[in-house]
């Protein structure tokens, strides 16, 4: 029974030493990484599948059920910035599992020019995620997990290193397909600073539950996010009533799983959308919509959705099973 209260405890004493103010650095890391996740409104920690790209939400979600899978996945945000992933798990027994991944955020090409308007050449800016992950079920029910993460940026000469971890715990209830996750993301802070100030990662706690319909093949998915803190900062200066406050905290998904081979899924993150609304945005910012299916030991999925003003995202993940190919 001790094991059941060792994530939680970390939780409690790591935090409070990661919550120095000052500005985070890597903040590509809230992008979504998995197309499930993505559909769902962004964020999504609770759902369990064997869906490996979504380790990158939960740590907890990997399992010995993903034994030997391999996913790749490509987030084409806007103009040409993207951000890819590829993830690989394996199972360590029956009850745990490792995998190690890796994140590219890359910027596109930028004009070098001299204050006389002399080009130089073009400019290149970068950062990459190399990551672990580690998994073991404490219970029938319940399952922790963890992910270090070490971080390097490079921009033009400017480079910076961070390490972080996410730790993770997830309860299912198969009998109700009813399950639980929370977890803390992005827990540390840059070791070696672009200048001089060295910056938090952009850290967070989230909690989310997931319930399916008895009769029907659809589930729906409530995500607590931003639960470090309670207000947000309003440009105007204003402040939020509490059920707009509250809103602004939630992500709302919902799923349809007709059979194991196929999903639909659609999302809505309030915060993007209000937020997207004070700047004049695109209504339908914070809304997102995905797509998955299953051939054999291949599966690939999508999702669309508004990160930002400028244009609409597109994200593409591709998953094979070696072990379901028996290789």
């Amino acid at each position: 029974m001790r094991r059941l209260f060792l994530v939680p405890v970390l939780f409690f004493l790591v935090f409070p030493a990661w919550t120095q103010e000052g500005n985070s650095g890597f903040d590509y890391l809230l992008l979504p990484h998995s197309a499930r996740a993505s559909a769902l409104g962004g964020t999504n920690v609770s759902i369990v599948e064997n869906d490996v790209s979504l380790i990158y939400n939960n740590p907890a979600f990997l399992g010995p059920e993903m034994d030997r899978t391999l996913n790749a996945s490509y987030l084409s945000y806007i103009a040409d910035i993207g951000v890819g992933n590829v993830v690989f798990a394996k199972s360590i027994g029956d009850r745990g599992a490792w995998g190690v991944g890796a994140l590219y955020a890359h910027y596109g090409k930028m004009k070098e020019v001299t204050d006389e308007d002399i080009a130089l050449g073009d400019l290149t800016a970068n950062d990459i995620c190399a990551a672990f992950f580690f998994s073991h079920d404490l219970t029938d029910k319940i399952r922790g997990g963890a992910t270090g993460k070490f971080l390097y940026s490079n921009y033009y000469h400017n480079t910076a290193i961070g390490l972080g971890v996410d730790l993770g715990l997830s309860y299912y209830d198969e009998a109700h397909d009813f399950s639980i996750g929370l977890v803390g993301k992005n827990i540390g802070r840059q070791v070696k600073a672009y200048e001089e100030e060295l910056a938090a990662l952009p850290w967070d706690i989230q909690l989310g539950i997931s319930k399916s319909l008895n009769h029907a093949p659809i589930r729906f998915s409530v995500t607590g996010v931003y639960l470090k803190q309670w207000r947000f900062d309003n440009p105007d200066g204003t402040k939020d009533a509490f059920l707009k406050t509250l809103g602004k905290h939630l992500i709302l998904g919902i799923d349809i799983i007709p059979s194991d081979n196929f999903w639909v899924g659609v999302g809505y993150n309030l915060k993007r959308n209000m937020d997207m609304r004070l700047q004049e945005g695109n209504k339908f910012g914070g809304f997102s919509i995905g797509a998955g299916l299953k051939v054999k030991s291949f599966a690939v999925s999508c999702a669309v959705g508004k990160y930002n003003l400028s244009a609409t995202s597109f994200l593409l993940s591709l998953s094979t099973s070696f072990a379901e190919m028996k290789l």
